[in-house]
């Protein structure tokens, strides 16, 4: 096995040959080192690297392994992890992508990324974030533009843009993010990998967004099964986090197969531009699942527009009360775009924002009734294959399929699914499209029903792998 080959190992993989005393933590993260200085730079997807201490901690999960009796070992021993630089770590620089915090040390760390160095993981490196987590595209004014391996011209999504490119580049096994409008699943799909938002309430949240139904911290991974070794570790009530919840969920290692669930299946949520090369893949995506046995049926969910209306208005909001008092000092040396996003958040009423939870429910009246009737509901998660690093989220010319689309979320489905907040939902690879670049396939579960999300992708995994291709960087 090259160096290479060791970069793209799975957190599952590694660990069972870690157990078998086939290969040892040292020899993959000095292998990731490697890739890191060889490629690193093309792709701006890290803001801090931890090398050197990386070494440290693989030696000493090396001696834990080669112990005659290694029996108690954590679950996430010697696997490297990237952690989102939008994401506190006690002690160490926490920049949320913005100026304004570009020597910042947190007094405390979120209770997820807490449990996963607790678990056992090596931190590597931090992962590129835009501006305070507010875009589908990774860039900021501290850190610059992070790309794409498979197309160093296109993005790598957002917001945990960084985490999907350290992924999909064979840099790091495990990366973390956060989803508030899709900021897991949409990076996923653009890089080829695993993104998942767990229902509200299963990940512990942090205490710089208290109460926030909208964000969740979940993995973005190469493989289903470490999606859920990393859900095994992060999920379960803690005491920083009033929602999480008490109820344990633990996903087992292998899942069943799916014949004889049924499925929903829209091609397009009832009102989007998909483009043909997505539409495509999606369909194959829907051939796969009924050759498994699934029984699989298109339904109409009757959405419109107004429901990005209901997202960006809680999405403005909480905006601009996270980071409104922060505005006269740093205005000028913020993005135009996140500002503009903070702005519009400080000019609505408490009762419009009250008033999103009605849209919400509509959301709920006609896809509540169609997971009464099925297992799941599967979907593109983009609309899209790719966009640019220079994509302007400001654009009156954005179009897909000839039609005017909102160029800041209008190209994904994700965000309809953090109006939903408790329903799972993840983004899995369907195939590439006509430029050669990666898609992606939405499957959303009933509220709280992780384990049927898990279910069908393991499945989808297994009959069409895509760990196989790699980018070519």
């Amino acid at each position: 096995m090259d160096d290479k080959d060791l970069c793209y190992l799975s957190a599952t993989e590694a660990l069972a040959k870690f157990h078998a005393r086939e290969l040892s933590p040292v020899d993959v993260v000095k292998a990731q080192i490697k890739r890191n200085e060889a490629v690193g730079s093309q792709l701006n997807a890290t803001t801090y690297t931890f090398f050197e201490r990386a070494l440290k901690e693989a030696r000493a999960a090396e001696a834990k392994y080669l112990k005659p009796r290694a029996r108690r070992l954590r679950p996430l021993e010697g696997i490297t992890v990237g952690i989102k630089d939008f994401h506190s770590i006690k002690g160490e620089i926490t920049t949320y992508g913005s100026k304004a915090f570009a020597n910042h040390r947190p007094d405390q760390t979120a209770p997820t990324v807490e449990r996963l160095l607790k678990a056992g993981a090596i931190l590597l490196l931090r992962t590129t974030t835009p501006e305070f987590a507010y875009s589908g595209i990774t860039r900021s004014p501290l850190w610059g533009v992070t790309r794409n391996p498979w197309n160093i011209e296109c993005t790598p999504g957002g917001s945990s843009g960084g985490a999907s490119a350290a992924i999909a580049a064979g840099l790091v096994t495990l990366c973390d993010g956060t989803d508030g409008g899709g900021s897991n699943r949409i990076p996923a799909s653009f890089g080829g990998v695993v993104g998942y938002k767990p229902p509200f309430g299963r990940n512990p949240m942090d205490r710089e967004h208290p109460l926030e139904n909208l964000l969740h911290y979940g993995p973005i991974v190469r493989s289903v099964g470490d999606a859920a070794l990393m859900q095994n570790v992060m999920s379960g009530q803690h005491v920083a986090d009033i929602c999480s919840l008490r109820e344990p969920m633990t996903l087992p290692e292998s899942f069943e197969s799916i014949r004889g669930m049924k499925i929903a299946y829209t091609p397009d949520y009832g009102f989007m531009q998909i483009a043909p090369d997505v539409a495509r893949n999606t369909r194959a995506m829907v051939t796969v699942l009924k050759r498994l046995g699934a029984k699989v049926e298109e339904v109409d969910l009757g959405w419109n527009w107004g429901a990005l209306d209901t997202w960006m208005t809680r999405w403005e909001g909480a905006f601009a009360g996270l980071i409104g008092d922060i505005l006269p000092r740093w205005r000028y040396e913020m993005s135009p775009f996140c500002l503009r996003i903070a702005e519009q958040g400080l000019r609505h009423s408490a009762a419009r924002f009250y008033r999103t939870n009605a849209g919400r429910c509509e959301q709920w009246q006609t896809l509540g009734p169609i997971l009464e009737k099925f297992d799941a509901l599967v979907g593109p998660t983009l609309a899209v294959s790719s966009l640019p690093v220079t994509h302007d989220e400001a654009a009156s010319d954005f179009t897909i399929n000839g039609e005017p689309v909102d160029p800041y979320v209008g190209w994904s489905s994700t965000w309809l699914f953090n109006n939903l907040s408790w329903c799972p939902a993840m983004s899995v690879p369907s195939g590439f499209g006509d430029n050669d670049m990666p898609t992606g396939l939405q499957i959303v579960g009933r509220t709280f029903d992780d384990l049927g999300v898990f279910r069908i992708a393991a499945a989808i995994e297994k009959a069409r792998p895509w760990r196989e291709r790699r980018p070519e960087l």
